[in-house]
């Protein structure tokens, strides 16, 4: 089913979701440090989800491949753990030298959105900093081609260039980015690779959760029994980056970063 374009106010009420989404990852990331638990960086976005009056839209959302509703507000995903780690099921606590990525859907004055971003925590390898960057870099190179008369595959075809041109990284293609606004997942899906020109047109008020997922190793990923967790099938660190952007008359409107 093709996805209903938001009107402008839903857009305003995006907007405002974004923005407490931006900010709770803004206090999270910079409180990451060695002895940092999954779960209490778990429980602080529950509690900044509360004092903001918003909710949580990953705590009991339930995907076919899982078997129970996800049970947490936020997704912790250490080192090789591509996405979707479970703070109850995998409690990690931070090292020095991991990377952290932290995922979270806020829902708020019934919009919702979805975003990420991957942390360095001390003294991380200069070719995993190296690969966070070039996956926060492929991020913005898929956001500049959210516009409107735009497809799809122009989005894609930019991530997948930029990452090429900086490395042999692996650009996982079992995942991919979606649309978001009334539910977690709408449609269309927005792969991280794609030929220019093709694909789902991209229509004023349309929006999308664009996700570049990039391994430093192979793309080849496994999937844990509890249906959620997600890891490099050869064990090299991956890096997530996702943002919500409005399709608009005017070029891609960012609602999840604070300007």
């Amino acid at each position: 089913m093709q996805q209903r374009p938001k009107s402008a106010e839903e857009v305003e009420r995006l907007t405002r979701a974004g923005a407490i989404a931006a900010e709770i990852l803004d206090e999270l990331g910079a409180s990451i440090e060695p002895g940092v638990s999954a779960l209490s960086l778990d429980e602080r976005a529950a509690d900044m989800l509360s004092v903001r009056g918003a909710v949580a839209a990953f705590k009991g959302y339930q995907p076919s491949s899982a078997h129970s509703p996800f049970p947490n507000s936020l997704c912790v995903s250490r080192n090789a753990t591509v996405v979707h780690g479970v703070p109850d099921f995998h409690n990690e606590v931070v090292q020095d030298g991991d990377i952290i990525t932290l995922d979270i859907g806020v829902a708020y004055e019934g919009m919702i959105v979805d975003t990420a971003r991957t942390f360095c925590v001390g003294a991380v390898p200069g070719e995993v900093r190296e690969l966070v960057a070039v996956t926060e870099g492929a991020l913005l190179e898929g956001i500049a081609e959210a516009r409107a008369g735009n497809r799809v595959g122009d989005i894609g075809a930019a991530i997948e260039e930029y990452v090429y041109e900086h490395g042999d990284y692996g650009i996982i293609d079992v995942l991919c980015g979606h649309g978001v606004g009334h539910a977690v997942h709408e449609e269309p899906q927005v792969p991280n690779f794609g030929r220019p020109g093709t694909g789902v047109k991209l229509l004023p008020g349309m929006v999308v959760a664009i996700e570049p997922m990039i391994n430093l190793g192979k793309r080849d990923v496994v999937f844990d029994p509890d249906g959620y967790t997600v890891r490099t099938k050869d064990g090299t660190p991956s890096a997530h980056f996702e943002d919500t952007v409005v399709i608009t008359e005017d070029g891609p409107l960012n609602v999840t970063r604070l300007r």
